[in-house]
Parts: C-alpha cells; sequence; structure tokens
C-alpha cells in the first residue's frame, strides 16, 4: 500500500531560506511518517505575489528547486511531488507555475503547468492577478506512482471539476492538489471543494497548503493551511490543521474499489465533455 504525506509550509520571499525549509520539512517529514509519496505546497519555493514571479523562475530542468528536490527524493529514496515553483516560460517576463514530480531514483517522471489562473479580487478587496506574469498550461497530466495512478492539479484548479472528471476518465486514483489558498476563501471553501472532488471521482485527494501570513508589494497575504488527505468516500482521514507539519496515510485502493462498487459514478455517467486540451501520462 502507498503511503502518501502532505507537507505544510509558511513559504516567504527569501528563496534561499525557503529552499533550507523545504530540505528540513523534507527530512522530518519522511524520518516521522515513513511516506512512499510525499506533496510539498504550490509555491513552495517563493512566495511573494506572482508580479516577482519572472525574477525568481528557474529553467526547466536543474534550477535550484528542481536540483533540491531530485537530490532529496534520490537521497531519501521518496518519491516527491514537488507543490510547485516558477518555472521560465518561453515568452519573455513570463513564468509558469510547474509541478515536477520525482521518484526514488531523484528522476523527473511527470511535470504539471497549471492550468487555470488565479485573476480574483476578493472580498476584503485583496487583488491576485495570476494571468499577468503567469502563463497557463495546455496539458492535463497523470502519471503511474508504483501501481497507482496520480493526477496532477494546482490550487485554484480545484474550483473546476471538469479537469477533475478528465483526471478520472485518464484512470486517477489518487488526486494531487498543492496549493497556497487564501485565508479568507480557504475558511469557507477549501475543505468543501476538496471532498467534493473527492466524492465526485471517487478518488484519494491529497492537498499540501501553505499557512499564515507572507509579504507581497500590495501588503500582507495570509494562506489558509488545512492540508489533508480525503479517502474516496469523502472523509477526511489525515490534516495538519495550523501551523508546519506534516500528515500522511495508507491509500488503500480496497478503499476506493469498494465505494467505487457501491456507487458507480463512472458507469451510470450520461453526459460526458471532451477535454479540449492535451494529455500527459508517464
Amino acid at each position: 500500500m502507498l503511503r502518501a504525506a502532505v507537507i505544510q509550509l509558511n513559504t516567504q520571499n527569501d528563496k534561499a531560506a525557503n529552499l533550507a525549509a523545504i530540505e528540513a520539512a523534507v527530512r522530518d517529514c519522511v524520518s516521522k511518517e515513513r511516506p512512499d509519496w510525499v506533496q510539498l505546497p504550490e509555491h513552495c519555493e517563493w512566495l511573494g505575489g506572482s508580479g516577482g514571479a519572472p525574477a525568481v523562475a528557474e529553467p526547466c530542468r536543474d534550477g535550484d528547486t528542481w536540483a533540491l528536490l531530485s537530490r532529496l527524493s534520490r537521497e531519501l529514496k521518496v518519491w516527491i511531488h514537488g507543490g510547485s515553483f516558477y518555472e521560465r516560460s518561453a515568452n519573455p517576463g513570463r513564468a509558469y507555475n510547474t509541478t515536477v514530480v520525482f521518484d526514488r531514483n531523484g528522476e523527473e517522471r511527470a511535470r504539471y503547468r497549471k492550468i487555470h489562473l488565479f485573476d480574483v479580487t476578493t472580498a476584503d478587496g485583496a487583488k491576485f492577478h495570476e494571468s499577468a506574469t503567469i502563463d497557463p498550461g495546455d496539458a492535463i497530466v497523470t502519471y503511474d506512482c508504483e501501481g497507482v495512478t496520480v493526477g496532477c492539479s494546482i490550487c485554484y484548479d480545484v474550483r473546476f471539476p471538469e479537469l477533475y472528471q478528465q483526471l478520472a476518465r485518464q484512470g486517477a486514483q489518487l488526486i494531487a492538489v498543492p496549493a497556497a489558498f487564501t485565508l479568507l476563501t480557504g475558511k469557507d471553501h477549501w475543505e468543501v471543494l476538496l471532498r467534493s472532488r473527492a466524492i465526485e471521482t471517487e478518488c484519494w485527494v491529497a492537498a499540501a497548503g501553505q499557512w499564515g501570513s507572507y509579504q507581497t508589494p500590495a501588503g500582507e497575504r495570509q494562506s489558509y493551511g488545512q492540508s489533508m488527505i480525503i479517502d474516496p468516500w469523502g472523509t477526511v482521514v489525515a490534516r495538519v490543521s495550523e501551523g508546519l507539519g506534516s500528515a500522511s496515510t495508507g491509500v488503500d485502493m480496497g478503499i476506493l474499489n469498494r465505494v467505487r462498487s457501491q456507487i458507480p459514478v463512472a458507469a451510470n455517467k450520461a453526459i460526458h465533455i471532451e477535454a479540449t486540451l492535451g494529455t500527459a501520462a508517464l
């Protein structure tokens, strides 16, 4: 049985310090939780407003974050689903919000670029305009992790169930949702959305979040935290509430098969929406 863990961070706008915090958190998680697969939050390497993304963005391979996660997965013999970091785009002055996945040998096994970009003004007046500097991804991505098919998504994607339906159609059994969800929206929507995605796809859902305050040129922002793992029935089975830390559980395919047998959603589906993006499975 695959043991999955989520790590909750409080990333800031000091990249060197953040990379050191990632290493410490991953080592601590592996020591305590003994996982096979570890997920980090969105923007694990730098969090300071998407306007600064082009300045900190890395090449698609061998940048500081890529190299760190590859080394840690190889040294600790664990899969690392790398949350996300800013990857340089071919378009000057722009970046992608990118997840990269490494196997136990430190080899890259999947890459997903966030499709749905967060262009929102929240009720407290805070403005988020991710598309000003971030290019969207154009592929729906799954990968095989030692017999478990993992589907990729990032943060704001969770509000768009069509993506999760397509991941399920591609065979996803565990869906990853690394995030930096805002405190204001998170307290009302985060858990509801995650549990809904688990229930409707009958998949395991693992969501590693950012927690706490961080500084941007527009002022202080707050991330919600509440990292969690949810089973295919929609039950939260592991959680990091506030603060830094990790949580883990065994991803039991027996539970998944039982839920899908009891309520055969995929077989009963009457409306099918074809994906308009490309797909990638490794």
